[in-house]
């Protein structure tokens, strides 16, 4: 689907639950739904927005969608460097299952049922957020000494894989090293999933360089089937698993404006939140703005 064909049919008011499906459902995370078809399963993206790991009351209109596409689009870019979960004829599987809500559609896909590895993917590019934090204090990002004299939001002199723990709900993810990550999921799986990150990275990096982005870092999540082949699964390269600048206005020094929802956490800080639950009501102007950062980042990827 091209940009405008997206941006036409996007919901203005807020999903923020998805019901009244005839599908068992799985489970339910910040954002996503997830249902089991029998042979595969529905991932669907409600337009739910989370913040400090506290669900806000305010979705983002078209949010869902906007994530579901992105990821379609990038699955299809990505698919010379990795398998994805994704069943190769949505279409077909949206029909032959039933599901014909235009927005249903949109904001879902059908993909096969794969065992998660129980590490987040994480790589870094540039020197921002809390890997700009632990560099101050130690010189160090998640155990990775870095050069001296690097300054916030500079471009590392090589891309670094920092993955994490999967923290159940409600709890934080927690960096690990290469030793943990090879006795969390076995060494040689652990060593594949470390080199198929930074590819994705790097494809993703250059990628966005041609629209206009700059890709800072990045999350993945990889799954393996029965006979432990390695797919790369639920969002790829998402203002929400991703961290975007634009490229014109890029310059250290600074913390660069984003493709994503930090202009809600900036209102959050702003009137000091205690960011524990409930969250406050976010104002039109914050929804609408964030929204405007969703779809910006969808529109400079397909055109």
């Amino acid at each position: 689907m091209t940009f405008s064909d997206i941006a036409a049919i996007l919901p203005q008011n807020a999903v923020t639950q998805i019901d009244d499906l005839p599908f068992p459902r799985v489970t339910s995370g910040k954002v996503r739904e997830i249902f089991d078809l029998g042979d595969a399963l529905l991932l669907s993206a409600t337009d739910r927005l989370s913040a400090f790991d506290v669900v806000l009351p305010d979705g983002i209109p078209g949010k869902g969608a906007i994530l579901t596409q992105m990821s379609n689009w990038w699955f299809a870019q990505t698919s010379g460097v990795i398998r994805n979960h994704l069943l190769p004829d949505q279409p077909g599987e949206f029909a032959r299952r039933g599901i014909a809500s235009r927005d249903l559609q949109l904001r879902s896909m059908v993909v096969r049922k794969l065992k998660p590895l129980t590490i987040e993917c994480v790589v870094r590019g540039y020197l921002v957020g809390s890997g700009w934090s632990s560099y101050q204090k130690t010189g160090e990002v998640c155990g990775i000494k870095l050069p001296a004299g690097l300054r916030q939001a500079d471009r590392l002199p090589e891309a670094i894989f920092t993955p994490t723990t999967k923290a159940p709900k409600g709890q934080h993810d927690e960096p690990i090293n290469d030793a943990q990550g090879a006795a969390t999921i076995g060494a040689a799986l652990y060593e594949k999933v470390k080199a198929t990150s930074l590819a994705l990275y790097r494809f993703g990096h250059d990628r966005a360089k041609q629209a206009g982005m700059i890709l800072a870092d990045t999350k993945f999540e990889f799954g393996t089937d029965a006979g432990g082949n390695l797919f790369l699964i639920d969002e790829v390269l998402t203002p929400d698993s991703s961290r975007y600048w634009p490229a014109e206005s890029y310059a250290p020094n600074q913390s660069p404006p984003s493709y994503d929802k930090q202009f809600v956490r900036d209102h959050l800080l702003a009137i000091k939140w205690d960011q524990k639950p409930p969250a406050p009501r976010l104002p039109a102007e914050v929804i609408a703005r964030t929204r405007e950062k969703y779809l910006a980042a969808l529109k400079n990827l397909l055109g």
